[in-house]
């Protein structure tokens, strides 16, 4: 209840975005944590609680412009009482463990509070100046975890980044049920990473191999040595990794082929992050089959002398685009044929997030999360002369 009454109401969504600690509790507006001045000079923090005016579970404009405080009484940076605010001082139990220790009344020019917002940070500036006054680095502005039960989000804790650049509205457009990542190589792992910041309910992971020391180098995040002494499979590190952030991690420790395809035919997208061979060709027909969008990627590099080369591709396949994939063959299906420019083995952290960053952002460009004018179905980037170049447009 607490987080939707916050999300649903502009005032309170602005506060907690903003880093106010607040807490609905017994039909209460709490922001925790506001440090003031004692009669001792000495910093300390306490609780600003308001009654909280609810409208079909929205709030609604306060009722009046009392405010209580949980506490000692708030001094200036000389330990002086701030008499301004001074109302009576009772300690006073509104509802289970909330108790007050003072009613404060800062009633405004207008006579009224527009809204909690006004409210709240009008007293947190009365009593919060002061401490800061003494110590700048004094602050309310905690930026506290806000966890989330599991029916309100897919996340372990609330996405407040989207929430303080406005854009929960796009970000929804990502709420997909399933996606499947095929191979947790280099890049694929940088999709996961990716994706997991996202509103897809389920992120399923598809690789056969085990994480190594290796993988370490070319992965997001850092490895401890003892993760890697357990020798788990990919798709179980990554789970057990992520599943430090959000739900819906799916472990499937096995390479796709004939046996396992059919868990394919439920996901909204596929990201296929594995080498050329006819498991590849297998997935692609399949999902082409189940009308399933998928972008294919993939690194060449080669060494020059002593340097680097190479090209980074992003092939995607919808159901309004599907002939380029074979035409042009934009993705080979013959492992060590020697046609394939981008079967290489070198491979290199920058590069595969790099693939992995055009991947995904393709991705939410069929979703509409992001402009898409081009409709561009074929992409490279060639690391010598930073060129990148659009084909296959729709």
């Amino acid at each position: 209840m607490s987080l939707r009454l916050i999300n649903r109401s502009p005032d309170l969504k602005k506060l907690r975005d903003e880093g106010y600690d607040i807490e609905i509790r017994c039909g209460h507006l709490l922001i925790k944590s506001v440090p003031y001045v004692n009669s001792g000079k000495q910093i300390k923090t306490g609780t600003l609680v308001s009654k909280l005016n609810l409208a079909n579970d929205v709030t609604a404009r306060p009722e009046d412009h009392v405010a209580f405080f949980e506490g000692e009484y708030p001094c200036d940076k000389d330990g002086a009482r701030i008499a301004r605010i001074e109302n009576q001082s009772e300690r006073k139990n509104l509802g289970t463990d909330l108790v007050i220790d003072h009613t404060f009344s800062a009633k405004p020019m207008n006579g009224a509070y527009e809204d909690y917002y006004a409210k709240m940070t009008t007293y947190v500036a009365i009593l919060s100046g002061p401490a800061q006054a003494i110590n700048p680095a004094a602050t309310p502005k905690t930026f506290p975890l806000i966890t989330a039960k599991e029916d309100e989000s897919v996340f372990n804790y609330i996405d407040t980044a989207s929430s303080r650049a406005e854009i929960n509205v796009v970000s929804a457009k990502l709420e997909l049920d399933k996606i499947a990542i095929l191979g947790l190589g280099g890049t694929g792992a940088y999709v996961l990473d990716f994706t997991a910041k996202t509103h897809v309910k389920e992120i399923h992971l598809f690789d056969g191999d085990t994480f190594f020391q290796h993988n370490a180098f070319r992965s997001p995040g850092a490895a401890s040595g003892a993760d890697l002494e357990q020798k788990l499979p990919k798709t179980e590190y990554f789970r057990r990794l992520y599943s430090n952030m959000r739900r819906g991690i799916v472990s499937h420790p096995a390479y796709i082929n004939a046996s396992n395809i059919e868990e394919l035919r439920q996901m909204n997208f596929v990201f296929l992050c594995f080498d050329a061979g006819k498991e590849k060709e297998l997935v692609v027909e399949s999902l082409e089959k189940w009308g399933i969008p998928f972008v294919d990627v993939g690194i060449g590099v080669y060494l020059a002398g002593e340097s680097l080369g190479g090209i980074v591709k992003t092939t995607t396949s919808t159901p309004k685009q599907r002939d380029h994939v074979r035409t042009k063959n934009r993705i080979s299906f013959s492992a060590g044929d020697g046609n394939n420019e981008y079967d290489r083995n070198i491979q290199i952290a920058d590069l595969n997030a790099l693939n992995a960053a055009f991947a995904v952002i393709k991705w939410k460009k069929l979703f509409g999360f992001y402009h898409d004018f081009e409709n561009e179905h074929h992409c490279t980037y060639t690391i010598d002369g930073n060129k990148l170049v659009n084909e296959d447009q729709t």
